[in-house]
């Protein structure tokens, strides 16, 4: 049963031109995620080592407009990139692989960065003079090696770097010390969940008695990860006043849209924390002259737009809205929002090992699709006039199909 709905509004231009147990959706263009029971290999997606070799040959070949910088270290000592094209006024801030097992988004992003900063196309050029797009690939490098979601880093090692956490009555409750998450086992090789160690407080030191937080409650930059994610946002926010866009790439268990047996591509949202205008935001008061809920559904449409203009049968298409009224101020997108940028999620189905060679190059195009739908509503303008409002009528998810 097909749903396909195309929110009006002035042209996107598109360019292009959790695991759950699958099931078999037959009317769905996506096909079935894969195979109960098989794991496939993940040498197919670029490694630490691989993706440094090809950002520095996108610079080469950028003639200078990709400048490439180290500006930080993960746990273990890899280094955290990142990549800087344009001369425009509008900030957008991209990332990926914040959970080492969700790899597609930096895939995408070295493709883009491949096209913007070396071609000569005025789609290319309209893009670097109106913004400034700046992408972090593979931003927990020490997760992406062993290709889990959690970082590579004990309690112990936070509290020799905090003294002042001795006295935290227990962890951080992101903190994964043992047992097995996606097929994945921390025993003897702890780490901590990345994006719940956001705050929107910029300057926030640790205090003990802040642990062991809550999901409902804002992280702490007691990762090196985080705090060199939030050190390149301050940057951009005190060169150009604030970053108007922050777009963060993951992957999710296997949905469905709603009312449809369609195995959802891609779920999106504009929504992690409430609105600091409303009662239930009102704790983040302090917040409520920066946050601009209307801008971040118009990001989200443009993304959508262009996914679903690209064709009934497409397997790009199944765009559906992620889980809604969420308060997850410890995320990057619930941190940042709160500082005033439009945010948006991109949950592509699926985890690393559970998506095989042909899904993985569909699901790296459906990135990028997005992608270039929101970086080109931006260079010209055309996302602030879509309507806010459509953004509730993208389809919502369901965990089961409904036929």
């Amino acid at each position: 049963m097909k749903r396909k709905k195309l929110i009006t509004g002035l042209g996107v231009v598109a360019l292009c031109a959790s695991l759950a147990t699958p099931t078999l959706a037959a009317n769905s263009s996506n096909g079935n995620l894969t195979n109960d029971n098989q794991v496939y290999s993940i040498q197919g997606f670029t490694d630490h080592a691989e993706m440094v070799k090809r950002l520095q040959q996108i610079e080469k070949n950028s003639q200078g407009r990709v400048a490439l910088e180290v500006v930080g270290q993960s746990n273990r000592g890899r280094a955290v990139y990142k990549a800087r094209v344009g001369n425009g006024k509008k900030v957008v801030l991209i990332e990926s692989e914040i959970h080492g097992n969700e790899k597609t988004g930096t895939e995408a992003l070295l493709n883009l960065l491949q096209y913007v900063g070396s071609s000569n196309s005025p789609e290319a050029k309209k893009i670097r003079d109106e913004m400034t797009l700046v992408v972090l690939p593979k931003m927990n490098p020490d997760a992406s090696e062993l290709n889990r979601r959690g970082n590579d880093m004990s309690w112990a090692e936070v509290v020799a770097k905090f003294p002042q956490l001795a006295s935290a009555s227990k962890p951080a409750w992101n903190y994964y010390a043992s047992g097995v998450l996606q097929e994945r086992d921390y025993t003897g090789k702890p780490g901590f969940d990345v994006n719940r160690d956001f705050n929107p407080d910029l300057n926030y030191v640790p205090k003990a008695a802040d642990f062991p937080g809550a999901s409902n409650k804002p992280g702490w930059y007691i990762t090196p990860e985080s705090q060199t994610v939030r050190e390149v946002y301050k940057s951009l926010k005190a060169e150009f006043g604030k970053v108007d866009v922050f777009i963060d790439l993951h992957h999710q268990g296997q949905y469905y849209v709603e009312g449809t047996d369609d195995i959802v591509t891609m779920s999106l949202s504009a929504d992690f924390v409430p609105d600091p205008r409303t009662p239930r935001g009102e704790k983040y008061a302090q917040y409520a002259s920066n946050y601009n809920f209307e801008f971040s559904k118009q990001l989200n449409l443009a993304a959508y737009n262009a996914l679903q203009s690209i064709g009934q049968n497409s397997p790009f298409n199944n765009i559906s809205l992620y889980s809604q009224n969420l308060d997850l101020p410890g995320t990057a997108l619930g941190s940042f929002a709160l500082n005033g940028s439009g945010t948006v999620l991109f949950e592509v189905r699926g985890q690393t090992h559970t998506l095989g060679q042909k899904k993985k190059g569909q699901l790296v195009k459906a990135v990028e699709t997005g992608l270039y739908g929101i970086i080109n509503g931006v260079a010209d303008g055309s996302v602030t006039q879509l309507n806010a409002d459509d953004y509730n009528n993208i389809p919502r998810t369901s965990s089961t199909p409904s036929l």
